[in-house]
């Protein structure tokens, strides 16, 4: 395992663990390293030291890695509590972590399936209840010109795999 300091277009800073360096740069060309906070995808590594070990005596290795809770281009978990790699570290981070809670809480997760499901509200062929999901621009566009009020998020979804 390697963790990489990384850099998105818009300066955020962010770790994120990769099973060999060269995974790293494979994700990154298929477009599936994303910054947490953002969500840009023009990510860079950012200068950093290396872990080095010591001896027997001494620290010998880095703490091992903490299966992050899904964040693009970290190590997907079954977790929903956010951690050490992902815990917010700022008054904004925290907010957004709460807004992403009661939104958790509070709506239903359709996945892919968002604009179908949010056109059916609207049309009145689905119960009306909260929603949030993934849509991509031309649907979210399209719902918008159809009067569907939508609105993207400031985070990426949780996703769970395995």
């Amino acid at each position: 395992m390697i963790c990489f300091s990384l850099i998105c277009g818009q300066e955020h800073g962010f770790d994120s663990w990769f099973a060999k360096s060269s995974d790293f740069d494979t994700l990154l060309a298929g477009g599936h390293v994303a910054c947490p906070t953002c969500g840009d995808k023009s990510i860079r590594k950012a200068l950093m030291a290396p872990a080095i070990a010591v001896g027997q005596f001494g620290k010998t290795q880095p703490e091992p890695p903490v299966i992050s809770d899904g964040h693009a281009g970290a190590m997907q978990g079954a977790s929903t509590q956010p951690s050490p790699l992902s815990t917010p570290s700022n008054e904004a981070q925290r907010a957004m972590e709460k807004l992403r809670a009661h939104l958790e809480a509070n709506s239903d997760y359709v996945g892919m399936n968002f604009a179908a499901e949010a056109r059916a509200i609207h049309l009145g062929d689905a119960p009306v209840r909260a929603i949030y999901g993934e849509a991509k621009p031309d649907e979210a566009r399209a719902l918008l010109e159809d009067g569907i009020p939508v609105a993207p998020l400031p985070f990426l979804p949780r996703v769970k795999t395995n």
